[in-house]
């Protein structure tokens, strides 16, 4: 039986674009595959991925499945070993689980210019924030101001960034802050912070790479005064394209037949 059946999942799940990216990509590529999306719950997840049958290929998984699908992956790639989350499986006897956030961050900064910066700030300290924290890092970052509304929860990337040589140091959103060349922002879509604690973390923030970007711009974005906004689209498109590499070679550096026409056409659909 061919594997010709992919989805994403999650929960919710009818907001999300990566059936028309996928899509769009498969039909450059000439794959037969389909693609589809469905609502899965965490209590739900396990057991669903139990009852796939050999016409399944792979998954992609956004919130909030991608701590369950760390677990469910017989084997994890560098990224996902680090960040404990999984948004990528390739199915088969053994289950193979990537998070191919890390390299969409990467990617989507490198096409607007930013690619070694030292001194990151990080709004959130939610599992984008690690996969943010991974990225930085192999950009050559080497210091890391976390702001988090509960900074006792971000124990988990100081230890983070001390298994990647990254000083991480963590604050509340309201402390002063220092200049940093980038920020990254993994809050939840429609937070809004209050103007007292945007401007000086804006004035000190240089460009804001906003994982957010429906709608477009985001609260934070309309209030960034520092420096360039860049909506997270971008990480979208290149996390996909990192897993469709996956779905194709099992290697999410592998690179696509006429993989610019496929980016091309991922973009046009956004």
């Amino acid at each position: 039986m061919s594997r010709s059946r992919l989805a994403v999942w999650g929960d919710p799940i009818a907001h999300s674009k990566s059936p028309l990216l996928h899509a769009a990509a498969y039909r450059v590529l000439g794959f037969d595959w389909e693609y589809d999306r469905r609502q899965v719950t965490e209590a739900e997840f396990a057991g669903a991925v139990r009852d796939l049958d050999d016409s399944w290929r792979g998954l992609s998984l956004t919130m909030p499945l991608k701590d369950e699908a760390f677990r469910v992956a017989d084997s994890h790639d560098a990224h996902a070993e680090l960040t404990g989350v999984t948004n990528t499986l390739l199915l088969g006897e053994r289950i193979a689980g990537f998070n191919t956030d890390v390299g969409g961050i990467v990617d989507a900064l490198g096409e607007n210019g930013v690619v070694a910066p030292d001194a990151v700030r990080l709004l959130g300290a939610g599992a984008t924030a690690a996969s943010a924290l991974v990225a930085v890092s192999d950009m050559g970052a080497g210091r890391v101001d976390v702001r988090a509304r509960r900074p006792d929860r971000a124990s988990g990337l100081v230890a983070l960034g001390e298994k990647l040589g990254v000083t991480v140091t963590v604050s509340t959103f309201d402390e002063p802050a220092s200049t940093v060349e980038l920020t990254i922002a993994s809050l939840p879509g429609g937070t809004a912070l209050d103007e007292s604690v945007v401007r000086p973390l804006a004035d000190h923030g240089g460009v804001l790479f906003d994982v957010a970007y429906s709608p477009w711009p985001s609260a934070l974005a309309s209030a960034w005064t520092g420096g360039e906004a860049i909506a997270g689209l971008g990480m979208l498109l290149h996390q996909a394209v990192r897993q469709i590499r996956v779905f194709a070679h099992g290697d999410p550096a592998a690179v696509l037949p006429d993989e610019a026409a496929v980016v091309a056409a991922m973009r046009a659909v956004l």
